[in-house]
């Protein structure tokens, strides 16, 4: 299986390499023929969307979207792929996912350890969530997973969370490949 990793100048893209590779995946840098693209999530929404926008990643992963070619979003790229988000004073997103990204206002600000989705425990490291109809997993109130289409996003961190998180990659890249 051939992946591309959506870089934009940020980002925990060293730690989902690592995990990816682990699952004897086929890196490159072909967004657009790639069995899936990864867009991964750590920084600010502006900045990311400024280095995807840099990069040629939006049109890229719009297209892949528009020919139903799999994306899988971590953390902040599932946020990225809503319309927008609340994050930097408002960031228009991908556009791929309705719905859009709005900061926490309870619970602890940024939710930061491990919580349970379903049966399993995961790393969390967000200050703000989905709002979107199309949440498939929550964790404590708050919307963990989104289905949409070929877009399959995450808030939590599988590259980060042992063993559950090397399982849920390892079934997402073989249901969504």
């Amino acid at each position: 299986m051939r992946v591309a990793i959506c870089e934009y100048g940020a980002g925990n893209v060293r730690s989902v390499r690592v995990a990816l590779a682990r699952l004897g995946v086929e890196e490159t840098d072909d967004v657009a023929n790639a069995d899936l693209a990864v867009l991964p999530g750590v920084g600010s929404a502006r900045t990311a969307m400024e280095g995807l926008r840099a990069r040629g990643h939006v049109e890229a992963l719009r297209e892949r979207f528009a020919n139903d070619k799999p994306i899988l979003g971590i953390c902040l790229g599932l946020q990225l792929a809503l319309d927008l988000t609340e994050e930097d004073g408002g960031v228009a997103g991908l556009g791929l996912v309705p719905g859009r990204s709005v900061r926490l206002k309870e619970g602890r600000v940024p939710r930061i350890g491990w919580a349970p989705v379903g049966d399993e425990a995961f790393y969390f490291a967000h200050s703000y969530a989905a709002e979107t109809e199309h949440a498939t997993a929550w964790s404590e109130g708050v919307v963990a997973e989104v289905r949409y289409g070929p877009f399959l996003g995450c808030q939590f961190h599988p590259e980060k969370s042992g063993t559950a998180g090397a399982k849920y990659l390892e079934q997402t890249c073989l249901s969504l490949a």
